[in-house]
C-alpha cells in the first residue's frame, strides 16, 4: 500500500473513532456502561468474523501458540479504551476525548519506538518528536479547557 493511501485510510478510520465515543456513550446511557461496551465489541467481533470468512484469508490459529502472552492483550486494551471513552466523552466531549486519545497514543508510541517494543524498529527520541508531543499536549489543553 502506498503511504498516501495508508495515511488517508487511517485518517478516515480516525474520524470513525471520533464518532464511536458519542455513539457508545448514548448507548451506555441507555443500556449501561459495561453492557454498551460489550455490545460494541460483540458487533465488532461478528463483523470481523464475517470479513474473515468471506475474504477466504488463511487462518493460522495454531501459529499463535508460539507468541508471548502480551500479544493476546489487544482485546483487553481495546476494552479498556472503549469503556473509558464511553464515560469520559460525557465530560470532555468528542473533541476532548479524541485530542486526549491522540496525545496518549503518540506519547506512548514515541516511547515504544525508542525502546523497540513489540518488534518495532528503534527510533530515537528527537527534539522534533518531543516538540510534537508537547504541541499535542497543548492542543489537548486548548480543546478541553472550555
Amino acid at each position: 500500500m502506498r503511504p498516501g493511501v495508508a495515511v488517508a485510510l487511517t485518517a478516515v478510520a480516525g474520524g470513525l473513532v471520533a464518532m464511536q465515543a458519542p455513539i457508545n456513550s448514548k448507548l451506555g446511557k441507555t443500556v449501561g456502561t459495561f453492557a454498551a461496551a460489550s455490545i460494541s465489541f460483540l458487533i465488532g467481533t461478528l463483523v470481523l468474523v464475517a470479513i474473515t470468512a468471506l475474504s477466504g484469508s488463511e487462518v493460522k490459529l495454531g501459529s499463535a501458540g508460539g507468541l508471548a502472552w502480551y500479544y493476546f492483550t489487544g482485546g483487553l486494551l481495546g476494552a479498556v479504551y472503549v469503556t473509558t471513552v464511553l464515560v469520559s466523552v460525557r465530560t470532555l466531549g468528542a473533541g476532548g476525548v479524541t485530542a486526549a486519545t491522540i496525545a496518549g497514543q503518540l506519547s506512548t508510541a514515541v516511547v515504544l519506538d525508542r525502546i523497540g517494543a513489540f518488534g518495532l524498529i528503534q527510533k530515537p527520541i528527537t527534539l522534533g518528536r518531543l516538540i510534537g508531543v508537547a504541541l499535542l499536549a497543548a492542543g489537548v489543553f486548548l480543546i478541553v479547557r472550555e
